[in-house]
């Protein structure tokens, strides 16, 4: 099946044709605080969402979120204190860029774990 969401909205994918992931250079942050994740869904009208039938033991296990007019008809939508539990047990941080380079605001977003620093 073919991704028809516009380029600066799709998940980001590695390889010849795919959206590029945006470097730190281009105003790529880090946080796990929840107040700053909520803050930057909600500007977007984003919802927190998981992927149907990707719950292990009752819980969510795939973090997504689903934005408004961009095919979230696959997901299905949580509350916020569910999808920041799994957040939290799974140690993530959030990965998220403002704008864009043209100044118009971005979707990119990325969940990873948190990773601990070598003294």
């Amino acid at each position: 099946m073919k991704d028809v969401r516009p380029v600066g909205t799709r998940i980001p994918r590695f390889g010849p044709g795919e959206p590029r992931v945006p470097t730190h250079a281009e105003g790529i942050s880090a946080t796990t605080s929840h107040d700053v994740i909520r803050q930057w869904a909600q500007k977007r009208g984003a919802a927190p969402a998981t992927m149907p039938g990707s719950e292990y033991n009752g819980r969510l296990e795939m973090l997504r979120f689903d934005f408004p007019g961009y095919g979230g008809a696959g997901l299905r939508r949580v509350g916020w204190d569910e999808w920041f539990a799994t957040f939290d047990a799974h140690q993530l941080r959030f990965l998220y860029q403002e704008d864009r380079a043209d100044g118009r605001p971005s979707n990119f977003n990325r969940l990873e774990p948190v990773r601990m620093e070598q003294d």
